[in-house]
């Protein structure tokens, strides 16, 4: 059984996408940790793409995360001010310094291959390295990402070292899960901190949950104040900044704190809220298609939504807390591992329901466990929020993490405050369908949907407005 700790599901990174860019770049530091000692001897290196990433690499920033990756750069921690310079630097020179430590000849228009006409059975997000040694030998080996920033390298099952950890309250299914809650009379929040002890203390587990809200919300922030276009041949315009503005009417704050509170402070209408649930969904996306930094929750496509939904809490309910904030995260996690287990957190396995909707069903039930909820209505709450998900493709158009990736995250976000409030006035007893169902019903929608649609560009919105690939 995989063991997915609160702390897979979020992943500090760099935008714009986890599967296209976090996962090729976790990718090349696998490799170069598998080179160890063998990096001095290394005389030329390829990186060949296969499949999505080959079709949408380009506009995903794939070859920029693979040049940032060899030269050994946490992603964690780069200081994402240095990318343009460091990649046009590695541009110029036709040099890169194997993980900071070994220079070698590498022109990326030559060695970084976009086979676009050719697949890898595993799954479609491949990548192989080439290797040629000083004394002619070859080392070839071959990483997939399988969505969220997950890696699997070739040979090797998807286990991780947590897997061979025994948890107290193991959990392959909604079914599972409601189990031990009813067993332990815990919250979902409760149960996942238990086995979260197994890997580390509660109180790191706090602190570092903690951390990954303190990058939302800056995320988040960041946003709302950046202005400008987009970078790409489609000319996407910033509109977090632009609504920002106009809802506050120029108030005057000095950080975030002071921001949150003149948000709150004007008002509880419902149209003024939904305003700032879209605004809060757009900044973190548009940060995300910049190659900002973002948390992966559970994709970097979809990374907007729960932060949206979280933001949406702190603001306008006079009672949360931090505890509020760790409950919501650590439900929502544990809802996003039973899709990841069961069915695809990957837009090129399952399509755009693969991300935003399962980003929906998880903020819908940490929302739903942060306001009162019971076990069952937090379960319902995702299963409502996943249900009006099925079929969503994935088709973004010039392979740009923007349109219509962008505005769909304000459409998860929305759908996950209604499908908790939904949950929060309705027996679950009485639902038609359960969480499990509809996770089912997504895994085989997706391995029925067309591959075109599963984030290639080669369907969709994708074809039908006028501009190529080579523009962006």
């Amino acid at each position: 059984m995989e063991s997915i700790s609160v702390l897979d599901m979020f992943k500090i990174g760099i935008g714009p996408s986890s599967s296209h860019t976090l996962g090729p770049w976790k990718a090349c530091l696998k490799f170069i940790d598998r080179l160890g000692g063998q990096i001095d001897g290394v005389r030329r290196l390829e990186v060949q793409l296969y499949g999505s990433l080959a079709k949408t690499g380009h506009g995903h920033g794939t070859d920029v995360a693979i040049m940032l990756g060899l030269s050994g750069f946490d992603p964690v921690v780069f200081d994402v001010e240095l990318i343009d310079s460091t990649i046009e630097s590695i541009k110029k020179e036709k040099k890169l310094s194997l993980n900071s430590e070994k220079e070698i000849l590498f022109d990326p228009q030559k060695q970084i291959h976009f086979l676009i006409n050719e697949m890898l059975p595993y799954h479609p997000n491949a990548m192989r390295f080439v290797c040629e040694m000083h004394d002619s030998t070859l080392i070839k080996e071959t990483y997939y990402s399988i969505g969220g920033g997950f890696v699997v390298q070739e040979g090797e099952d998807d286990r991780s070292e947590t897997d061979d950890i025994p948890l107290p309250y193991p959990i392959e299914s909604a079914a599972d899960l409601a189990k031990w809650c009813k067993q332990t009379e815990l919250p979902i929040s409760g149960v996942v901190l238990e086995n979260e002890k197994k890997w580390r203390s509660e109180l790191e587990t706090r602190e570092a949950v903690l951390q990954i809200w303190n990058v939302m919300r800056e995320c988040i922030y960041r946003g709302c104040h950046a202005e400008g276009y987009l970078p790409g041949g489609l000319q996407v315009m910033r509109r977090a900044s632009i609504l920002n503005k106009r809802l506050l009417s120029n108030s005057d704050y000095k950080n975030y704190e002071e921001w949150r509170k003149t948000i709150r402070d004007g008002g509880s209408g419902f149209a003024y809220i939904l305003d700032w649930v879209s605004c809060f969904a757009l900044a973190v996306n548009e940060e995300n298609a910049s190659f900002s930094r973002v948390v992966t929750a559970p994709t970097n496509g979809a990374a907007g939504v729960i932060p949206a939904v979280l933001q949406y809490l702190v603001t306008f309910r006079e009672d949360h807390c931090k505890d509020m904030v760790f409950n919501f995260l650590c439900t929502a996690s544990e809802i996003g591992s039973i899709f990841k287990k069961r069915a695809t957190i990957s837009a090129a396995m399952g399509g755009c329901q693969a991300e935003i909707g399962v980003s929906s069903a998880m903020a819908a039930a940490g929302l739903t466990e942060s306001l009162g909820g019971t076990v069952a209505q937090c379960l319902m709450a995702a299963e409502i929020a996943m249900e009006h998900h099925l079929g969503m493709t994935c088709d973004p158009i010039g392979g740009l993490v923007q349109v219509p990736c962008i505005e769909r995250n304000t459409m998860g976000a929305i759908k996950a405050i209604t499908a908790s409030q939904l949950a929060l006035h309705s027996d679950p007893d009485k639902a038609k369908v359960s969480l499990d169902a509809v996770v089912k019903t997504m895994w085989e929608t997706a391995q029925d949907m067309n591959t075109k649609y599963k984030e290639t560009s080669d369907g969709g919105l994708a074809v039908n407005i006028p501009i190529s690939l080579s523009e962006c």
